[in-house]
């Protein structure tokens, strides 16, 4: 039998993506490996990312590495999927010949025939997890039809398609009997679910069905639009207990100019009056948002509107990117990068060291209090763990003392918070582990 290694790159939607290839892959027969360097793997499938240049740089390294690998024999196919290759196929044919080929983010599958698998519906919903066991990406639709300025996602996974709901309750129910008690949904644009299925937006709806799916604990919710942000929504996300008090929700910037040249849909006003909304309905929530900045045209004074906009909001998480040219994309063909990039760094920069500074207030803040946990590994001298308010991979942790006592992998616990650091909480366990 031989083996596969699943080499993932990018976003969490490109994790889905790969765990339900393994899983194809599994069925056809093949034992599978994920992002692994054993040299018993003699088929290799690099799941790309192709959103920024970053990104595409590092998907293209990887190609030519595991290029390299056939060629001293070490590996005898390799095939290349995702972002980057749905975009540029037919650039890559030429210039990397050696893949054996190259299939898209909506003909991945096509792997599965060409090593002999056999495909069918009653695959959708099953996957071969890659994360850590308690908790999982469920991803409840593809594409999106905003069309941002600066975005090549619609040009790279094209309109919105929602998963139907039946389908995503199952992969849950799946999910659920493989172990995992937090369940994060995702998708370009969440709130825009159940639009092009049901005529109207049913993420209120799913989230409500989702549950009452015993065995799970948490719903986390990612990637939530700003404009038209669904009123029941934040009813459910208020007195559904297994939703956490947390919201990834993209705002990119505040400045109506700004807003304007990335068609971002939504003004100044309607972002404010949603956070004011959010925070009345949930006072304890826990804001992440993404903010770009030297986007063309942003002026100085553009830029110290999103300062304040920062620190009247007192995000609780934030990620901030400065802007870089996509071909295809809005800005790219119709405004000129006119933002020195020492001037988009230094605003990166004020941007971050506002940010270190309200996160650190906020975490002083949460000293002395006591909250459930979920241990996610051991790391060194500590557990880590996170609470609702923080999501795996991206957000901060709670590191608790080995010595104190043995904790378990993916279960919860009591944990009164003694110090913090801006983004990092110190705690000790209070009592025995939480029933689940």
């Amino acid at each position: 039998m031989k083996k596969i290694n699943v080499i993932t790159l990018g976003c969490s939607k490109n994790t889905v993506d790969s765990e339900h290839l393994m899983a194809r892959l599994e069925a056809a027969g093949y034992e599978v490996v994920f992002d692994s360097d054993r040299t018993d793997a003699k088929v290799v499938v690099i799941n790309t990312c192709g959103f920024i240049g970053d990104a595409k740089q590092e998907s293209i390294n990887m190609i030519l590495q595991a290029v390299e690998a056939k060629k001293a024999g070490r590996i005898e196919r390799l095939f290349v999927i995702g972002c980057l290759s749905e975009r540029y196929a037919d650039d890559l044919r030429v210039e990397i010949p050696e893949v054996d080929e190259y299939f898209g983010v909506r003909t991945w599958d096509g792997i599965v025939k060409a090593l002999g698998g056999v495909e069918g519906q009653e695959m959708d919903t099953v996957r071969h997890l890659t994360t850590p066991k308690h908790y999982a990406y469920l991803k409840i639709g593809e594409g999106c039809n905003w069309m941002c300025g600066y975005c090549a996602i619609p040009l790279i996974r094209g309109p919105h398609v929602s998963v139907p709901m039946e389908q995503v309750e199952q992969e849950a129910r799946n999910l659920v009997a493989q172990g995992v008690k937090e369940v994060i949904v995702i998708a370009q644009d969440t709130t825009y679910y159940g639009v092009d299925l049901y005529g109207r937006r049913m993420l209120g709806e799913l989230l409500c069905r989702l549950c009452r799916i015993d065995g799970i604990r948490w719903i986390r919710l990612h990637y939530a639009y700003p404009a038209a942000f669904p009123q029941d929504v934040i009813e459910v996300m208020a007195s559904e207990p297994k939703i956490c008090k947390y919201l990834d929700i993209p705002f990119q910037h505040i400045s109506d100019n700004q807003l304007t040249a990335m068609r971002r849909r939504h003004n100044k006003a309607e972002a404010y009056e949603l956070v004011r909304r959010l925070r009345e309905a949930i006072p304890d929530l826990a804001l992440r948002t993404t903010l770009l900045v030297g986007y063309p045209g942003e002026t100085e004074e553009d830029f110290e509107e999103l300062l304040q906009f920062v620190r009247d909001v007192k995000f609780d998480r934030l990620g901030v990117f400065a802007y870089s040219e996509e071909e295809g994309t809005y800005s790219a063909e119709k405004l000129r990068d006119d933002v020195p990039e020492q001037v988009k760094e230094e605003r990166v920069g004020r941007i971050m060291t506002l940010q270190r500074e309200i996160s650190l207030e906020n975490n002083n803040r949460r000293v002395g209090r006591t909250e459930r946990v979920i241990i996610d590994q051991r790391q060194g001298d500590f557990y880590v763990g996170r609470t609702q308010y923080d999501s795996p991979e991206v957000d901060e942790e709670i590191l608790i003392p080995v010595e104190e006592k043995r904790l378990t992998k993916g279960c919860f616990y009591n944990v009164k918070i003694t110090s913090a650091s801006d983004y990092d909480l110190y705690g000790e366990v209070v009592g025995k582990r939480l029933r689940d």
